[in-house]
């Protein structure tokens, strides 16, 4: 799947869904079920634990390599990446190509104590309540597929639910626009949206221009022990790690190495 017609099509195909969700739930039910949730865990405080903390991300499927995972139990599973010591984790929930759920989340985050991140593309306000309403408290935003003023609105009503926004970025202009929009979590993220090109280095390319203030999480790419330093060296709070544990023969084993790599004390941390 490459180039931009590809992500036309998944946006496409997000929107086609969140319009069939809208037509047996209004907009107006979904928002008023989405205040009347629980409150939002911290997702800031999480980031800021010490040493350079791991998000896992979970996902029942890996498109870049055709696997499907098997996970029988999204609680158990989830309970299990909490006791490998991981700061929060991410559900992976669209369905077009993670066969991921709302749901899924809901089960997850039930499960533990940790925040939790909605792993999808948000680009219309009615994904923003139903994620609210199943129980996130962090929503990613890409900015690269949102104008400058949606990009504004999404911010404000995802921080008018209490929850965090994860502005994720590719290039230093689209890290500016996300600092001008409000953003103050920022996430530099090594996949190419529209492709399967990898480059860990434009985590180092950015970082730089972020004011001291702004949290940052670096996203693709992290397999190893070495991988993860080498984020935190550069100036990552957090990183997202999804394919190096759920492809894994013993995923909480995988993040729990991963999690003593971001405690060691020769871990740089700010």
């Amino acid at each position: 799947m490459s180039g931009p017609f590809a992500v036309n099509r998944i946006v496409a195909g997000i929107l086609d869904d969140v319009a069939a969700r809208e037509a047996v739930t209004s907009f107006q039910s979904i928002k008023h079920l989405s205040r009347q949730a629980p409150e939002p865990r911290d997702a800031a405080a999480a980031i800021l634990r010490s040493g350079c903390g791991v998000i896992a991300e979970i996902k029942r499927q890996i498109p870049i390599r055709g696997q499907s995972i098997d996970i029988s139990s999204m609680s158990e599973f989830a309970a299990s990446i909490e006791r490998a010591g991981a700061h929060m984790i991410a559900c992976q929930t669209e369905k077009l190509r993670y066969a991921g759920s709302l749901e899924d989340m809901r089960e997850a985050r039930l499960a533990v104590d940790l925040p939790m991140m909605c792993r999808d593309i948000i680009v219309d306000p009615y994904q923003i309540h139903e994620a609210r309403y199943f129980g996130a408290d962090i929503v990613p935003l890409q900015v690269e597929l949102l104008g400058q003023a949606r990009l504004v609105s999404l911010i404000d009503r995802i921080e008018s639910l209490g929850m965090t926004v994860l502005a994720e970025v590719r290039s230093p202009e689209e890290a500016d626009r996300a600092l001008s929009a409000g953003a103050t979590v920022v996430g530099v993220n090594a996949w190419s949206i529209n492709s399967a090109e990898l480059d860990r280095e434009n985590f180092n390319s950015i970082v730089p221009g972020l004011p001291p203030e702004v949290l940052r999480i670096a996203l693709g790419g992290v397999r190893t022990a070495k991988d993860l330093l080498s984020y935190a060296a550069a100036g990552a709070d957090a990183v997202i790690v999804g394919e190096a544990i759920m492809s894994s023969e013993d995923p909480a084993a995988k993040a729990r190495s991963l999690v003593a790599a971001g405690q060691h004390p020769a871990c740089p941390s700010r």
